[in-house]
């Protein structure tokens, strides 16, 4: 039997949503709620069958609806989908899944509760880069990870409801997520605003996890240049995925250093090793694809989820206390400014 969808929000996303849901064999799109009129009227002239409404509320209520999809900005997320799944629909939310760790909590809890699906869409987890990636660090051919080093910069676009950390992180979070389980132990944060007052268009972001692993974040509204690059060093090998080189995503190095027992350090330099690189094929299949496909999956009990409502719940943690340092270092930083 086919997963009837409906999709709530039609602006940057929700067109490639609506025409990935449309396309599954396995989904009928029912519905659409949008503000905007003129949205509205473009999906129904390009989909008659299509029920294109203005109020979310309404969508939801909807009795021939097994799924709920939502693309609004963040500060709605949390209402929408714990009315769906109140309403006995499965949810798949957009990054991040919603602003809080307490309404992430609620969230998990009472999908849990009345056995519904809540999957956040974390779409890179589907790109034939990150399985790539994957396959590559679980084989263990980079060795123990030691660190990650993530630059995720644009010109642009600027948003009023997040700052650049909310819209930018999440993406390399929940990567890092997906190939490790580890715990993230300490934060370091810092930013800038240069367009909005309080809400930073440059963070950078350092984590520290649990098992010696450290991850450092570039993210940046304010670069001449788009800039997605993703390196991991581990003790065997380093990888390097840029994701805007279209012939070669993903470039493995047979570099290293020779790390030492700790009573020699101090006497011996490390002896350092650079070999071969090797560009691994990717797959070129849409992720968003990817993401359909596995929410109908896990609806049906066919795939185990690999971005479910506490996966999201991890990310947001990880956000909203680099949200709580970076607010004390930028206002620390305004009031060293005004001393001066």
């Amino acid at each position: 039997m086919s997963i009837r969808v409906g999709i709530i929000g039609y602006g940057y996303w929700g067109p490639n949503l609506l025409r990935n849901f449309a396309a599954h064999p396995d989904c009928t799109v029912v519905a659409l709620a949008e503000r905007r009129e003129d949205a509205r009227e473009r999906v129904a002239r390009a989909m008659p069958g299509l029920r294109a409404v203005a109020d979310a509320g309404e969508l939801v209520g909807m009795s021939d609806i097994d799924a709920v999809v939502i693309a609004t900005p963040v500060a709605t997320h949390f209402a929408l989908a714990r009315a769906a799944l109140l309403s006995g629909k499965h949810v798949l939310v957009e990054k991040p899944m919603c602003a809080t760790v307490e309404e992430g909590e609620e969230l998990v809890a009472l999908a849990a509760r009345l056995g519904l699906t809540l999957m956040v869409d974390h779409t890179f987890l589907f790109t034939g880069a990150v399985q790539t990636i994957a396959q590559t660090v679980r084989s263990g051919r980079l060795g123990k990870i030691c660190y990650f080093d993530s630059m995720r910069v644009n010109l642009g676009l600027f948003q009023t409801d997040v700052n650049c950390l909310w819209d930018l992180a999440p993406h390399d979070l929940s990567i890092i997520d997906y190939l490790m389980d580890d715990q993230v132990v300490g934060i370091d944060v810092t930013g800038y605003c240069h367009v909005n007052a309080g809400l930073p268009d440059m963070v950078y972001m350092t984590l520290h996890y649990a098992r010696d692993a450290v991850a450092h974040f570039n993210l940046s509204w304010m670069s001449p240049m788009k800039v997605r690059r993703f390196a991991i060093g581990g003790t065997k090998q380093m990888l390097i995925w840029d994701d805007l080189d279209q012939d070669q995503k993903i470039r493995i190095y047979d570099s290293g250093i020779e790390f030492r027992p700790e009573e020699q350090k101090d006497t011996i330099v490390p002896d350092y090793r650079v070999g071969d690189i090797y560009s691994p094929r990717v797959s070129r299949t849409e992720a968003l694809g990817g993401v359909v496909g596995h929410f109908i999956g896990v609806i049906r009990g066919q795939e185990k989820p690999i971005m479910d409502g506490g996966c999201g719940l991890k990310v947001v943690r990880v956000l909203e206390e680099a949200q709580r340092l970076l607010d004390r270092n930028l206002a620390d930083i305004a009031s060293a400014r005004r001393s001066a």
